[in-house]
């Protein structure tokens, strides 16, 4: 795992060699172990090396073929590159080095771009190609590691992160107004925005080609096809699973550093941790975050799994104090992003690396095999609407929106609030909604009149429709598992473990997001994933309930969320008002000082649980400060 940039001059201008060398220098915390830049004519490529296979200096970068006609920075792993190394050696190459980064060059020089058909991994890498005079940037098929660029007229930058960008002094700051839209209404920001302008993101399972001459073209290569009329019974399906399962984690163990696994005590980490013990020759080092909150600690669960896998086990309580790390990780997570199971990701992480360089996590199950509450949800809605609309809107409602608000983890308030204002909306505006934290509303009442005005027409949901209209699956649940896979996912989750792992230069691997398993999931027929409306990832838990028996497989999903609401009245209250105070509000001249305040004293008051807004906001303010001020 590790750190790339470069830059390509279309003026005829040979890259700085100082602006190389601090785009290098900005991603040290991605590679700790090693850096180095390359430069030729009006090439510049930048590596930071966090040594995983092949330890020795054949493994430095930015890597070359035999003839230097070839270049190559890379970050992430291609889990196959044995198998692919083998084939190419029977076809006459001859390797320097042990690791996967010559494998890439080799397998463009014989198959030129359609060698992505062949890798599986996580990846993102940039690939000068010298005879052609063009630039092949790519980024693996689910997005689980990032790549960042922008195009000028007179060159075009690239990065694992913004910062590598920024690191050029001659990029201007400018606030891109569309995506803080965006931003506001799911506390992320969507690929292919960033919040500065002209900085995009290349979106998963994607390729840029960028000429010489200035001209760029971005082309698909990868995308999930639902089949949804397989028939076999559940016996065969649950067989394959296990394989693929088994054989995906196999595959990430392929290290030469010590490796773990994170342990939220939930289904998807224990199914990681349990093949984990069936490969490995010694006990899997397992590692644990949880909070004083008994409703939203995991800990007891996590426990469980440890003890039935005989892990070598690491716990850690994470409490508000912790806060003073926010402002870190929101320079780590720059976007910006604002998922506060960030905080825990960051201390979960950090306690990990110390003890290995690798850790293996659950994170795409959900996604994949229909993990989330809201597929019960837009079924419970279909029910709910054969109630009269006079009854749903004049009382029920009405009936809802006057329950007191909880601070306990997901609680029973905050889900039928969202519930009953969700589910009046068509299904894929509702999908969208269970996500949303300022509603058009909201935000149209939170920004200055200016803002309001620049923004007029823009909505949120219809990012949800376009990645509706990108797949041709028919079932409304694998619909919405598309939209989940390629849009949710990789712009939050996938944020979140791969900005917060990197944070302690740590990697991160995802066997549930192993392409082959991705794509044999859409081929489940839809009772497997959910059944009967209500039991997510129902083939995995079926696969593990005699393997773990002590594990409680059928709880609800909890996710990773921390106890802010309740922080947000008790110890963090100071933190929040200072840091979202009328005179910083006016700093950054995007919103109504009183909107935000407001926003504050009626969480403060319990008469709204507002955490999830204060939280962007306060994030947001955070993000100015660190990267416009």
């Amino acid at each position: 795992m590790c750190g790339i940039c470069g830059v390509l001059h279309f003026d005829g201008q040979s890259p700085s060699v100082d602006v190389l060398q601090a785009m290098t220098d900005a991603l040290r915390h991605r590679g700790p172990d090693d850096g180095h830049t390359y430069i030729n004519e009006a090439i510049g490529l930048g590596h930071r090396r966090l040594a995983i296979i092949d330890l020795s200096e054949a493994g430095a970068q930015p890597m070359t073929n035999e003839d230097g006609s070839l270049w190559v920075t890379f970050n992430g792993e291609i889990y196959n590159f044995l198998e692919i190394k083998l084939e190419l050696e029977k076809r006459g190459h001859v390797f320097h080095s042990a690791t996967d980064t010559e494998v890439i060059l080799h397998a463009y020089e014989t198959w030129g771009v359609d060698c992505l058909a062949r890798f599986n991994g996580m990846f993102a890498f940039g690939l000068w190609d010298a005879p052609r005079q063009r630039l092949w940037l790519v980024r693996d098929r689910l997005g689980v590691k990032p790549l960042f660029y922008l195009q000028r007229p007179d060159k075009f930058l690239f990065g694992s992160e913004i910062k590598a960008i920024l690191a050029d002094p001659t990029i201007e700051r400018q606030l891109d107004l569309t995506a803080l839209h965006h931003y506001l209404s799911l506390n992320y920001t969507p690929a292919p925005y960033s919040l500065f302008a002209n900085i995009r993101q290349l979106l998963p399972g994607h390729y840029l080609l960028v000429e010489a001459n200035g001209a760029c073209r971005i082309e698909s290569y990868w995308d999930i096809f639902y089949r949804e009329q397989i028939e076999q019974p559940e016996a065969v399906w649950l067989n394959q699973f296990e394989e693929r399962l088994a054989e995906s984690v196999k595959l990430r163990l392929i290290s030469d550093v010590p490796l773990g696994a994170f342990l939220s005590g939930g289904v998807d980490s224990s199914a990681i941790v349990y093949w984990m013990s069936r490969q490995m020759k010694q006990p899997v080092k397992t590692f644990s975050i949880g909070f004083q909150e008994r409703s939203y600690s995991e800990l007891p669960h996590a426990q469980q799994t440890a003890q039935a896998c005989r892990t070598e086990h690491h716990e850690r309580l994470v409490s508000p104090d912790t806060i003073k790390v926010l402002p870190k990780i929101v320079w780590h997570a720059e976007e910006p992003t604002a998922d506060s199971s960030m905080l825990p990701m960051y201390y979960l992480a950090q306690m990990a690396r110390e003890h290995v360089t690798v850790a293996l996590a659950g994170d795409g199950a959900d996604e994949i095999l229909a993990g989330y509450e809201t597929y019960t949800a837009f079924y419970a809605a279909q029910l709910y609407r054969f109630i009269p609309a006079t009854i749903r809107k004049r009382l029920i409602a009405p009936l809802i929106q006057r329950w007191p608000p909880s601070h306990h983890k997901i609680s029973l308030d905050f889900k039928l609030k969202r519930f009953v204002q969700g589910a009046e909306l068509d299904p894929e505006a509702q999908h969208a909604y269970w996500r949303i934290i300022f509603d058009e509303t909201a935000k149209a009442k939170l920004y200055t009149a200016e803002v309001r005005h620049a923004l007029q027409g823009v909505d949120t949901v219809d990012l949800y429709r376009a990645t509706f209209a990108q797949t041709k699956a028919t079932h409304p649940l694998n619909r919405m598992l598309y939209v989940d896979t390629r849009f949710y996912l990789p712009n939050d989750m996938l944020v979140k473990v791969d900005r917060m792992t990197m944070a302690h230069s740590l990697e991160a691997r995802v066997p549930f997001l192993d392409y082959r398993l991705v794509e044999f999931a859409a081929t489940m027929p839809p009772h497997l994933k959910l059944k009967r409306w209500r039991f997510g990832k129902y083939l995995l838990k079926i696969s593990l309930q005699h393997r773990l028996p002590d594990l409680a497989h059928w709880r609800k999903k909890e996710g990773f969320n921390i106890p802010k609401a309740s922080w947000l009245v008790g110890e963090l209250r100071d933190f929040a008002f200072d840091h979202l105070a009328v005179p910083q509000i006016k700093r950054m001249g995007l919103f109504e000082p009183a909107q935000v305040t407001a926003l504050l004293n009626d969480h403060l008051a319990k008469k709204q649980d507002y955490s999830h807004q204060i939280w962007g906001l306060l994030c947001l303010s955070l993000w100015w400060q660190k990267f416009m001020k």
